[in-house]
């Protein structure tokens, strides 16, 4: 059977290049004949202001993912909160699919749920706020509509506030909710959890009403890659250093 990847949280921007060139170079090495498709699961760039985005550093992302889908492998992008303004025209420009969130799968005959994470971590009251604000429609119009430039520094602003109170977090208020993980794993009838955004790669073994069950969360891409690997022998979570050396 062929390989599928999963990876997440790679927050691509032109201020960390070797991180780029590594995403580049994960795509420009995968093989069709070897790889069944990979799936992005949300944040993919550190901020996204919309499809008419002309940044050269994003347009080069852009087109490694087009020449990508060109060469017959298959990728799939779900929206993250840093990214959920990709809209049908950057799909159309890359050959890439939107992904709802969340979406279920057969992953090695089994069902899969995918999710980008955030909406599990229900402990966080006023991200959870700030989420339903700009996933809002109405919102979003009004964001695109203005010009690029107020974008950029809205977005910068919105990047410094956030780091701002990350810090001033307690950590395990930014994590998952177990009982809201269970909660969504009953209500999609599934044992196979599979998401990112903790930045906290795992593999988390669980019990749901006394069936087994796993949650794998997919690691940042801030210091290394990484990345989910699904063949016949199994799923293996694995880093990828900044030299393009793989260390599972």
């Amino acid at each position: 059977m062929k390989t599928t990847l999963f990876i997440s949280d790679l927050h691509l921007d032109a201020r960390r290049p070797a991180i780029t060139t590594l995403f580049q170079d994960l795509l420009a090495g995968l093989d069709p004949q070897v790889c069944a498709g990979l799936y992005i699961l949300g944040d993919l760039f550190e901020a996204w202001i919309g499809d008419d985005n002309d940044d050269a550093h994003d347009q080069r992302i852009l087109a490694a993912l087009h020449a990508t889908t060109a060469r017959g492998i298959p990728i799939w992008v779900m929206h993250g909160n840093r990214d959920f303004l990709l809209g049908e025209t950057f799909a159309h420009a890359t050959g890439c699919t939107l992904l709802a969130d969340p979406t279920l799968i057969q992953l090695n005959g089994e069902p899969t749920l995918l999710m980008h994470g955030d909406t599990l971590c229900t402990d966080d009251h006023e991200y959870q706020q700030f989420r339903t604000l700009v996933r809002n429609p109405a919102w979003q119009q009004q964001f695109l509509a203005k010009p690029l430039a107020e974008r950029r520094a809205i977005a910068a602003n919105l990047r410094e506030t956030s780091r701002q109170r990350t810090g001033e977090k307690d950590a395990e208020i930014m994590d998952v909710n177990p009982q809201t993980v269970e909660a969504t794993l009953r209500a999609h009838g599934v044992r196979r959890l599979i998401h990112g955004h903790t930045h906290r790669p795992a593999t988390h073994n669980l019990s749901i009403d006394g069936e087994r069950a796993q949650r794998i969360v997919l690691g940042d891409w801030y210091e290394q890659g990484s990345v989910l690997r699904c063949d016949e022998d199994g799923l293996h979570l694995e880093t990828l250093a900044l030299t393009g050396q793989n260390h599972g």
